[in-house]
């Protein structure tokens, strides 16, 4: 079961290391008005046994999300009973908890942020230990503070690290820098925990393969730190695991290059592209002979089956909606071939007269897959009495943004790694208001140019449909078409656009 908690930011220290001062500032400082001193009585008599062997963390042992004095406080009460020994140091001296951390301690580590801190103190009495080890406090001050007891300074080490850890750990805390890192790591050492940072407003699902690992591992994971109000959800993705074709939860990100490179059309039919002049197993052969090329700028290139799902259709048909809907049962060879050769899926709505959200729902048995994508053809929307070859379609940002809510809330509802949706685009007019669409992490939205013809005139539609204002906003495809291409570009010709395709067709 995974636990979730927030840490509330902006914790002030009251009180934080103290160089020794002078006489008169070391008598002001005595004469100050604090919390009692732990008296000398709280130490048990020389003559008495104890047993103050550690207890085991129990698994439902809950760590305030408040920060990590009450943290150390915390695991302190639910392993011990009794100790000899106790690690003392400032909440906000990350160099002197890992100085205690890397001596070992016979006990807990406690925290303090001030003297007035009521939690620590009363603990320490709580435990009645026969030494307290310290590290980077004013001697005099800490000596009034917890008169009595045998203390045993120990200087601080600013190279100190946290011991090495050779399995797994059991449970994750999640924290924003790298001090929270070396607290949270240092309390962690004592109940099989360690401490994983994120900077606040990354992307967990953007974390090394390493990390993800880890987080996915983790038998418990925690929020320490308010990582921003999608850092929930995120978690649930890297913890369900389930990644996209050739790895990792993004479709594209800037550590690791990768195009796909696709074969469209439908699955009953050559005249609707190449990918229907084969069955499926021979259509896996046939993509990687038309990907070479596209890994020559150092991406990793995944294969792709872009399929018509939905088919414009020069007849209303009973529904009066000018586009035939695929049977899944037709769609799913394809599908599966895919998914057993580490390839992507794009469906390809043509949706005539009625809205794209409607179709898309009819295969949301598929979209619920890591590994399918959908995409959206404005060429084929119709308005009321329009009919396909006469108009060329268009779809106003309005109604793309419906799909892009929908498909976004079935990628957190399932938690599924970051999902492809394209949309057709050779003119400006088949995207009205297009810098209103929503590019919401859970997708990775694309604007594709499928524009056909002489190679000069793709090139300048290419460079018409980037060169707009919104362009950063979106990633960008290609299309290359074998019969009313001339010629076909080549994968250097289209490698040499700016910016570089990431998702390249064939037709």
């Amino acid at each position: 079961m995974l636990a979730v908690g927030c840490l509330l930011g902006g914790v002030t220290l009251e009180e934080t290391q103290e160089p020794a001062g002078t006489a008169e500032a070391e008598a002001g400082a005595a004469a100050e008005t604090a919390a009692p001193s732990v008296p000398t009585t709280a130490q048990p008599p020389a003559t008495t046994v104890r047993d103050c062997s550690p207890r085991a963390a129990a698994d439902d042992l809950a760590i305030d999300p408040t920060g990590a004095v009450l943290a150390s406080v915390q695991i302190s009460r639910a392993l011990y009973d009794c100790v000899d020994e106790i690690g003392l140091a400032f909440a906000d001296d990350s160099e002197a908890i890992l100085t205690l951390a890397a001596r070992g301690i016979d006990g807990p580590l406690l925290l303090i942020e001030s003297w007035s801190a009521a939690e620590p103190m009363t603990e320490v009495r709580r435990l009645a230990p026969v030494r307290i080890v310290a590290a980077g406090f004013n001697e005099q001050r800490l000596s009034q503070q917890l008169a009595g007891f045998d203390i045993e300074w120990v200087p601080v080490n600013p190279a100190a690290t946290l011991p090495h850890r050779d399995a797994p750990p059991e449970r994750l805390w999640i924290v924003g820098n790298a001090e929270q890192a070396a607290v949270f790591g240092a309390l962690g050492s004592q109940i099989d925990a360690a401490a994983l940072t994120v900077a606040v407003g990354d992307d967990l699902r953007a974390l090394p393969g390493a990390d993800r690992a880890m987080l996915r591992d983790a038998a418990q994971v925690e929020l320490q730190a308010d990582l921003g109000p999608d850092a929930a959800w995120q978690m649930e993705v890297v913890r369900r695991g389930d990644e996209v074709p050739g790895g990792g939860l993004l479709m594209f990100e800037p550590r690791r290059a990768r195009r796909i490179v696709a074969m469209y059309g439908h699955p009953a039919t050559s005249q609707l592209g190449v990918l229907g002049e084969q069955d499926p197993t021979e259509g896996v052969a046939r993509l990687a002979s038309i990907a070479e090329g596209y890994d020559a700028d150092g991406s990793d290139v995944v294969l792709a089956f872009e399929i018509i799902a939905t088919v414009a259709s020069a007849r209303a048909g009973r529904d009066g909606d000018y586009s035939n809907e695929t049977a899944l049962d037709d769609i799913r060879p394809w599908v599966e071939a895919a998914a057993a050769n580490d390839m992507y899926v794009v469906l390809d709505l043509q949706s005539g007269r009625t809205d794209f959200l409607t179709q898309a729902k009819h295969y949301e048995e598929f979209l619920r897959l890591p590994h399918v994508g959908l995409a959206l053809d404005p060429e084929w929307r119709l308005r009321p009495g329009e009919v396909h070859l006469q108009q060329i379609g268009s779809v106003d940002a309005a109604e793309i943004n419906q799909v892009v809510r929908w498909l976004a809330g079935l990628v957190r509802t399932e938690a599924l790694p970051q999902k492809l949706l394209i949309l057709h685009q050779f003119r400006f007019s088949m995207i009205t208001n297009r810098e209103l669409i929503e590019t919401p992490g859970e997708l990775a939205v694309m604007i594709h140019m499928d524009g056909q013809g002489p190679i000069n005139t793709k090139y300048s539609t290419w460079n018409a449909l980037t060169g707009e204002p919104d362009a950063h906003r979106f990633y960008w495809g290609w299309k290359n078409f074998y019969d009313e291409d001339f010629p076909t570009p080549t994968a250097e010709q289209v490698l040499a656009q700016t910016p570089s395709p990431l998702f390249v067709s064939y037709q």
